[in-house]
């Protein structure tokens, strides 16, 4: 089991530079955990592609199902005293604690691209290229 950002998730379906290093990552661990705050990010990020028209209205909706199909039961709630506690100890987002915070609760690494994660949470975070790598 690994936590995964939204980041990740998103390469699974939208064709970047990262998108086979997420499928990698799915082959190597297919329980992906996220926060339910993951699909709000996930929808941010296709309405973004629908607005620039990368993507089709209808696309959009697509692959947000097939995610949600992806994750679903793999969701969880998190602890807002955690997240701010990790939050005001790190210059890290709320958003991003939420990801930290589950992988904290879990006990399992938290899969990102995020910079600012893997070095205020190095012990916990791990890049996803290295992550496919090991």
């Amino acid at each position: 089991m690994i936590v995964v950002d939204t980041n990740v998730i998103g390469y699974l379906y939208l064709s970047s530079e990262r998108s086979a290093q997420a499928e990698m990552a799915l082959f190597k661990d297919a329980e992906w955990v996220a926060p339910l705050l993951w699909r709000s990010e996930l929808r941010n990020v296709l309405a973004r592609y629908i607005h620039n028209k990368l993507l089709t209205l209808e696309d959009a909706i697509q692959i947000m199902d097939e995610a949600i199909a992806v994750m679903r039961d793999h969701e969880y709630e998190v602890s807002s005293t955690h997240v701010l506690n990790l939050a005001a100890e790190s210059a890290c987002s709320a958003y991003d604690c939420e990801f930290v915070a589950l992988a904290r609760a879990l006990e399992v690494p938290l899969v990102t691209v995020d910079q600012q994660v893997l070095e205020q949470f190095s012990a916990l975070a791990i890049s996803l290229e290295d992550f496919v790598a090991q």
